[in-house]
């Protein structure tokens, strides 16, 4: 519990250091102008395909129906940029992830080890098509599980357990290793997640939560969607924070636990009586033998 402590107020105090501030704009530019691009070619045939989905589902197109005539008239314009929205949210955490776990997390790493642990080895126990497989084959169980989950999320309870979890999850996956990757041996990084796994997944969900809080920006409703250019990329940056965070606090806890399983290795190696290499070993001469009975 000292450890998580001292790591996220470390992470948290790191977050205002000006390098981490200029690497948090750098996803941003890309993502925002990937968001404009997508939705320069895509937000038309994304709403004309929600709203025929809405169309071909009787029970929502009773329900729509029943709420304009109590007065909600604007709801059909409006509920069909909502669930777009709704719907692209945890794709954007979730390529916010990726981006700062390929372009942030081995500066952010480098920033860590220089100023708190530049006596640490590197012991390089894994590779960058390693961490690149890793995250591929999370993010793709990730995701798979957000689309199965979808339904869970008209539940109120479930919507605020199920995407943070799934977020968490992902993060808990990617991030333990790519921060250990450069000083932690294969069989030490293997270690440190058996020991850790509790706390690192912990830290993974409350970075979840932390980046599922920003889409409450999308509970206003249809203002939400009037003022989108200003709020997705505002949201694309403070997901990005977040995940800077999660990287800081992942990085502070795991290089601590690296270097307290090094001393406790070698404090065990010490403990040890071992022969100095050189030293001359005696053997003690056999006793002799007994005198032979007289004949």
């Amino acid at each position: 519990m000292n450890l998580l402590l001292d790591s996220f107020w470390r992470a948290a105090a790191y977050c205002l250091h000006p390098r981490v501030i200029m690497l948090s704009v750098l996803p941003l530019v890309l993502m925002a102008g990937s968001a404009l691009a997508l939705g320069y070619f895509f937000w038309e045939p994304a709403l004309d395909a929600v709203n025929a989905a809405i169309a071909s589902w009787e029970l929502m197109s009773t329900l729509v129906a029943w709420l304009e005539g109590i007065g909600l008239a604007g709801l059909r314009a409006a509920l069909a940029p909502l669930v777009v929205v709704f719907i692209s949210t945890p794709i954007i955490v979730v390529v916010a992830l990726l981006v700062v776990a390929v372009l942030m997390t081995p500066a952010i790493v480098a920033l860590v080890a220089a100023r708190r642990f530049p006596s640490l080895q590197r012991e390089r126990g894994g590779s960058m098509l390693g961490s690149a497989f890793g995250s591929l084959w999370a993010t793709v169980a990730a995701l798979l599980a957000l689309f199965v989950s979808v339904p869970l999320w008209f539940v109120p309870p479930l919507v605020l357990i199920v995407p943070p979890l799934i977020w968490g999850w992902l993060a808990y996956r990617v991030l333990s290793y790519d921060v250990l990757a450069e000083h932690a041996s294969r069989e030490e990084r293997r270690e440190l997640i058996r020991r850790h796994r509790g706390p690192l997944f912990g830290i993974g969900v409350v970075t979840g939560y932390l980046g599922a809080a920003p889409s409450l920006v999308w509970a206003s409703g249809a203002m939400a969607v009037v003022l989108a250019p200003v709020l997705v990329p505002l949201a694309i940056w403070v997901y990005t924070l977040v995940f800077a965070f999660a990287t800081l606090w992942f990085a502070h806890y795991a290089l601590s636990a690296l270097q307290g399983l090094r001393a406790e290795r070698d404090a065990s190696a010490a403990a040890t009586p071992s022969r100095p290499v050189g030293e001359a070993v005696t053997i003690d001469a056999p006793p002799p033998l007994p005198p032979l009975p007289p004949m």
